[in-house]
């Protein structure tokens, strides 16, 4: 398993990072248990989480998966793993988070007041890695930076970072912590896969003139490029319920799972096949193979699907695979919009 940096951080990872988000939904706490215990014996010290996991976020079990994490952490030294985890983002954005009843914002009273209870549910007296969950545009951006600057000068955070933005979030967000002598951003974790490869436009030039690291989510794009969608929707997979669910989830689910990106996946797959590995280890492979990514952060929701992910640690795609994958992508361009 090979190590990277954070940016421009003293912060080092391993280049998987086990996301957490089924941890209390479709992983109980055995599984989840289990999950940590193997990704820390394949070379895995890096954890994501947020204070609204598991997902699909409710008021019943946010903070669940913090919870978790923390209780599995008991029994281990705390400067062994690298911790990472996400306020919610404002609540009259795009989704209305359920925490602080549910009237979510990036100020400093509500900034506070989540970063107290992901210490307390994690039971640590430190974060590495804090992230915005989701951006707000419409505020003043020192508003926000100046509390997560006071954060790191208590000791109470070590590097931050924001989640779900774009090139004019992220350059904002510097430009604004170099003007005010705030501290800056190391990292931007953002949906980035094979059927997802907006962020290469123009985010990826940013990222590496800035020196800001990607943490790509949903490398296998929602569970897609597995395959598992490839001969209709499977019984119990996570967007077989988010197609029965809230208008919001199913339009989340179509996103992912539609003609052209089972088309792409297909075809991913038959490249896959060719160099004689999963197309899951592809994609995994491939994410993590870019000069702005620092780690790829990946889920599951129990140990047997851990293997093909993790034969992907070291793995480099020779340059004819990698022509074989710009092929389909330029045939199939954003299959997920």
């Amino acid at each position: 398993m090979e190590k990277r940096r954070l940016g421009g951080s003293g912060i080092v990872v391993s280049e998987i990072c086990m996301g957490t988000m089924t941890f209390g939904t479709q992983a109980d706490r055995e599984e989840s248990f289990r999950i940590m215990d193997e990704s820390v014996e394949a070379g895995i010290d890096f954890f994501d989480t947020a204070e609204v996991y598991p997902v699909p976020p409710n008021q019943e079990l946010a903070g669940l998966t913090e919870e978790w994490v923390g209780d599995w952490m008991k029994d281990r030294s705390r400067e062994s793993v690298i911790i990472a985890t996400k306020v919610a983002g404002a609540a009259h954005g795009w989704f209305c988070p359920p925490v602080r009843f549910p009237k979510a914002a990036l100020d400093g009273v509500h900034l506070r007041r989540a970063l107290e209870g992901s210490l307390r549910r994690l039971k640590t007296d430190y974060i590495d890695l804090y992230q915005v969950h989701w951006p707000d545009h419409g505020m003043r951006a020192e508003d926000t930076l100046e509390v997560l600057d006071e954060f790191v000068r208590e000791g109470k955070v070590r590097a931050i970072g924001l989640s779900n933005d774009n090139a004019y979030g992220v350059m904002k967000s510097l430009w604004t912590s170099e003007v005010e002598g705030l501290k800056r951003v190391d990292t931007v974790q953002n949906n980035f896969s094979l059927n997802n490869r907006r962020d290469e436009d123009e985010l990826a030039e940013c990222l590496r003139r800035e020196g800001v690291s990607l943490l790509p989510y949903s490398p296998l794009a929602g569970g897609v490029l597995t395959g598992k969608y490839n001969d209709g929707v499977p019984e119990g997979a996570r967007f077989t319920d988010y197609l029965k669910g809230p208008k919001r989830q199913k339009v989340m689910a179509e996103r992912f799972v539609n003609e052209r990106s089972l088309e792409s996946t297909r075809r991913f797959g038959k490249i896959a096949n060719d160099i004689g590995v999963e197309v899951t280890t592809l994609a995994t492979a491939w994410s993590k193979q870019h000069d702005f990514v620092a780690s790829t952060i990946v889920g599951v929701t129990s140990v047997s699907q851990m293997d093909p992910i993790l034969k992907a640690a070291g793995m480099i795609l020779d340059e004819e695979t990698l022509l074989k994958i710009d092929e389909v992508s330029r045939d199939i361009l954003y299959p997920m919009g």
